[in-house]
């Protein structure tokens, strides 16, 4: 069974950054794309950034385009998300996704995504 565990949130003030980073286990984590999705109160899941299985390309919502950038160690079954200039528009519970086709394209559509790991809380003041 896959798991994906998110670590890295936090609150922190407009203009800071931080780094999230997700912990897969249970699939040959090389072989799949992963994603960063995102969920503030009363809205609906959004995509943020996703990236192919071998880190060669990388795809970003353009809210988040120059700011946030995705990164992947496949040696080390992680998947990074580093936020800089963040904003207070940018809170929201982060989620990291895995889609579940060995070798698949990235999608900016949750639905294509399998496996979902908890959310960790990010919270930017103004």
């Amino acid at each position: 069974q896959v798991q994906l565990v998110e670590s890295g949130g936090g609150l922190v003030q407009a203009g800071d950054s931080l780094r999230l980073s997700c912990a897969a286990s249970g699939r040959t984590f090389s072989m799949y794309a992963m994603g960063w999705f995102r969920q503030a109160p009363g809205k609906e899941r959004e995509f943020v950034t996703a990236i192919t299985w071998t880190g060669g390309s990388t795809y970003y919502a353009d809210s988040v385009k120059g700011r946030f950038t995705i990164s992947r160690d496949n040696a080390k079954n992680t998947l990074y998300l580093q936020m800089n200039s963040l904003k207070p528009e940018d809170t929201a519970v982060y989620y990291c996704a895995l889609r579940n086709r060995r070798w698949g394209a990235v999608h900016t559509g949750s639905s294509e995504y399998d496996y979902w790991g908890q959310g960790t809380q990010v919270t930017v003041s103004s």
